[in-house]
């Protein structure tokens, strides 16, 4: 007796782990590049909104010269209150994201505003999880100059290089 051995059809065991090998493979290869790419545009984001800010801060200071520079985010936002009209308290310059002082991995202060009327700030931008959501800090004063650093930023001054 012959015994003939018959093919079905179908993919065998070895076939289906090869292919699944291969795709693990390519996912280890994109998903760092993806991470990469998510990172710079979160610090792409970060340094634009700090840009915003700066233009923000010019605009109310010369809308309100009695009062200076915002003191707060916050001020610097409508806060959902509809911004008609704005005010000193709500001037409508940011949308209410910034205001509340988060986008895009990262987390936005206003601080060291001084001076009658206020003639001074610092922004600074630090990123929510440094190495996931960026890992650059930036910040601005009232020279309006975006500034970098690697390291954390506590106040922002001349000593902060400027981007490049």
């Amino acid at each position: 007796m012959q015994k003939t051995k018959t093919r079905t059809k179908g993919f065998s065991l070895i076939e289906l782990l090869i292919v699944v090998a291969i795709i693990l493979v390519i996912a280890a290869i994109a998903i760092p590049s993806f991470l990469h790419s998510r990172m710079a545009a979160n610090e792409s984001a970060a340094a634009a909104a700090i840009r915003t800010l700066n233009t923000a801060q010019i605009s109310f200071n010369s809308a309100y010269p009695t009062v200076g520079y915002a003191s707060s985010l916050a001020v610097l936002g409508g806060s959902g209150a509809g911004c008609t009209p704005p005010t000193p308290t709500t001037a409508c310059l940011i949308d209410d994201n910034l205001a509340g002082g988060q986008r895009s991995g990262y987390t936005f202060t206003l601080s060291n505003v001084t001076g009658t009327p206020n003639s001074t700030y610092n922004v600074i931008a630090a990123p929510n999880l440094v190495n996931y959501s960026g890992v650059r800090y930036f910040c601005s004063y009232a020279d309006a100059v975006v500034r970098v650093s690697m390291a954390a930023i506590t106040t922002c001054d001349g000593s902060v290089p400027p981007q490049q």
